[in-house]
């Protein structure tokens, strides 16, 4: 069964995981978090999106983020 749209408006919250395929590892050393937060503080500069929360693990990251005026980022998948 597909699931619903998500909601896009602004200001909405959104729940995102990032997973590698097989659940494989996606920090290998020291540098790969700072490397991800430093990457994911300028997209969200640029798709004036924000983080409200993240958790980057070893195998996956889960953030919350709340779109920004126009609605969901243009780097988003629906």
């Amino acid at each position: 069964m597909p699931r619903q749209a998500r909601l896009d408006a602004p200001g909405t919250l959104h729940h995102v995981v990032i997973r590698r395929i097989e659940r494989g590892r996606i920090v290998e050393d020291d540098q790969d978090p700072k490397h991800f937060v430093f990457r994911w503080g300028n997209l969200s500069q640029e798709t004036e999106t924000s983080t409200d929360a993240r958790s980057l693990m070893t195998n996956h990251a889960n953030m919350l983020l709340r779109s920004g005026t126009n609605g969901k980022s243009e780097g988003s998948d629906s």
